[in-house]
């Protein structure tokens, strides 16, 4: 019953194979190896975007700030929710590798941002001259921190505010999968044709072992990418074991295959939740990622039987009395069962 994270989830075995297979033999380094190569076609292919230019890295971090780092100059802001990976989880890595841009945290319901937010923000920056912040770009998290899946509607809206001012848009595509995967449009109808510049699509936490694809759809970025991803350091020697997960990944369709079980369990986790008593999910699932109230009791349960899982927001009382409210965040992967789901269901309603 490993709830607290895709990340707690061990490797998809096509993907473990993969990686082996790739140590045969000898290879050309830093990514100019016909399995690199293959790779980058194969992430073109996928996305229908013949002209894309794919740049691979081992983390989410790195994706995120190295493609903000192209998008954003020091002396502008990038536009984000306040619940954003890129805000709270990145250790300023975003400030850091802009040389020192500026974030401007938006509102919005399950960590989206709103349309009319994110258009007051724009209008009211830049207008100080040389003495304020200029306008940077837009960054979207696919699925958002708190679980909600942007549509295609919902990006080309707030990606129309950014490129009517002049800025681009980037997409943490952590669990990009997953949004694919529960809301059945395509790749490209996810990112590109609804006008996402910069996409960084996530596998480690949907079965790879540390595999990230920067997707720059307007390739003019690309010399510039490659140089800050020299720079910091995620210019691998033995490129190819990189590519061969992401490769794996995309191949045949077990990137979906990996993200519709874990979105599956996440369903039948929400409708036992609903069902019980004194429990319910408190947000509007998108992929794989819930967020429930239940019981110190039942917490106390479920805990005893080995659930692990985070109270959100962290630092909540757990002391109290039984029947005393507490927010907690669970979240499924490839490798939950439909056992794991029952056990904590049973123990759940005690």
């Amino acid at each position: 019953m490993f709830f607290k994270s895709d990340n707690t989830a061990a490797v998809a075995p096509r993907i473990l194979d993969a990686v082996a297979r790739a140590g045969a033999g000898y290879a050309t380094p830093y990514g100019g190896d016909d399995l690199t190569a293959a790779c980058e076609a194969r992430v073109r292919e996928v996305f229908e975007h013949p002209d894309a230019r794919v740049f691979l890295v081992a983390t989410g971090t790195a994706a995120n700030a190295l493609s903000l780092a192209c998008l954003c100059p020091p002396w502008a802001t990038v536009f984000c929710h306040a619940e954003a990976h890129v805000s709270v989880d990145e250790c300023a890595a975003p400030e850091f590798f802009t040389g020192g841009a500026k974030l401007t945290l938006l509102p919005g319901r399950d960590a989206k941002i709103e349309p009319g937010a994110l258009a007051r923000a724009v209008a009211a920056t830049g207008t100080k001259g040389v003495h304020g912040v200029q306008k940077g770009a837009l960054s979207l998290s696919q699925a958002t921190e708190l679980g909600a899946a942007y549509t295609a509607e919902e990006i080309a809206a707030l990606a129309g505010i950014a490129h009517g001012a002049g800025m681009k848009v980037h997409m943490d595509g952590t669990r990009f999968a997953n949004t694919v995967a529960h809301l059945g449009a395509s790749p490209a109808e996810l990112s590109w044709k609804a006008g996402v510049d910069v996409l960084c699509l996530g596998a480690t936490k949907n079965g790879a072992i540390a595999s990230e694809a920067v997707v720059l759809f307007d390739p003019e970025m690309a010399w510039e990418f490659e140089l800050r991803r020299k720079r910091g350091g995620h210019l691998f020697s033995k490129m190819r074991f990189v590519a061969a997960q992401m490769d794996a990944y995309l191949t045949d369709g077990l990137w979906l295959d990996l993200a519709g079980q874990a979105n599956a369990m996440a369903a039948r986790l929400r409708a036992g939740i609903d069902a019980a008593e004194g429990a319910r999910v408190t947000n509007e699932p998108g992929a794989n990622m819930l967020f429930a109230e239940i019981t110190l009791g039942a917490h106390r349960r479920l805990t005893a039987a080995g659930a692990q899982y985070y109270p959100w927001p962290e630092g909540q009382a757990e002391d109290g009395p039984d029947d005393a409210p507490l927010s907690i965040r669970l979240v499924t992967s490839f490798q939950t069962t439909e056992a794991d789901v029952d056990a904590f269901l049973d123990a759940l309603a005690g």
